[in-house]
């Protein structure tokens, strides 16, 4: 059986995917054809229901509850690991809580988005990009502020820029969990066994890079936008972890905290299905 998949080029996605689509693993008779697109793109498919299966924001995945279920395996959670607020001035927070300057964000529907609106509900000047360009928005005077994500969180300093505030150590102190940023979602219309055998096989492949980390070095330096190793290996070890390989109950409970929260806030709509594949 062949099925669409999408996720990021970035090193997270492309070192968890590697032992999946290129058969490392058993996967179960699975074939897949795959998409490489930043992830307010991958959002926007899923919007359409365009994908099998694809990664996607948690703060996107509230939209599309009713069309996709959340897989155990393939999450990006985890503390330390959230979004930066960052520019070439000395901005405060207080600075920032209005219209009066304009942040890039990496999408609408990110759960970087999610987060600002949290910490800065009146910081509503925001200017959509493609991830990879919010520092060189911010280096050009584009945008006053940037909203970086992924690898940017390992170059910001090294342009001369500067951190205001780290988004996901705020979801911390004021939950005490970690942050749930994107997830992996079946469509609904797969048959159960078949989302079933997707969970199954894409922990194996989590379970496999951990086993031999270097295995799909290549593969992960093709997509990587000209990374060193140590920089691949530091963005895998912040996105990669024990929530990867399966949520569990702590990884569920952040998730539910984060769209209960939302749901308080009047940012997302009602959920009316369980979210999660069931055994």
């Amino acid at each position: 059986m062949k099925l669409t998949l999408g996720f990021s080029p970035c090193p997270n996605d492309t070192f968890i995917f590697d032992a999946l689509i290129h058969h490392k693993i058993d996967t179960e008779g699975l074939e897949f054809e795959v998409f490489y697109d930043d992830v307010e793109t991958l959002n926007q498919k899923a919007f359409r229901g365009e994908l099998d299966v694809t990664k996607l924001s948690y703060h996107a995945f509230a939209y599309v509850a009713n069309q996709y279920v959340l897989l155990d395996s393939g999450s990006a959670l985890g503390f330390g690991v959230g979004p930066l607020l960052i520019s070439n001035f000395g901005f405060s927070i207080s600075d920032l809580n209005n219209a009066k300057h304009k942040i890039g964000i990496p999408g609408k529907y990110t759960t970087a988005n999610f987060l600002l609106g949290l910490a800065l509900p009146n910081a509503n000047n925001k200017q959509e990009l493609v991830f990879s360009e919010i520092e060189d928005a911010v280096l050009s005077g584009k945008v006053a502020v940037g909203l970086i994500i992924h690898e940017n969180r390992f170059t910001y300093q090294n342009k001369g820029l500067k951190k205001i505030i780290d988004l996901g150590d705020y979801w911390e102190k004021q939950t005490g969990c970690a942050i749930p940023l994107g997830g992996i979602a079946a469509n609904r219309k797969l048959p159960l066994d078949v989302q079933h055998k997707l969970n199954r096989v894409l922990r194996k492949s989590v379970e496999f890079a951990f086993a031999n980390p270097k295995s799909g070095l290549e593969f992960i330096r093709s997509h990587a936008q000209e990374m060193s190793e140590e920089v691949m290996y530091k963005h895998i070890d912040l996105y990669v972890n024990k929530y990867s390989v399966d949520l569990g109950e702590e990884g569920r409970k952040a998730i539910n905290l984060l769209f209960d929260t939302a749901k308080e806030k009047n940012i997302i709509p009602e959920i009316k299905e369980e979210i999660f594949l069931t055994p």
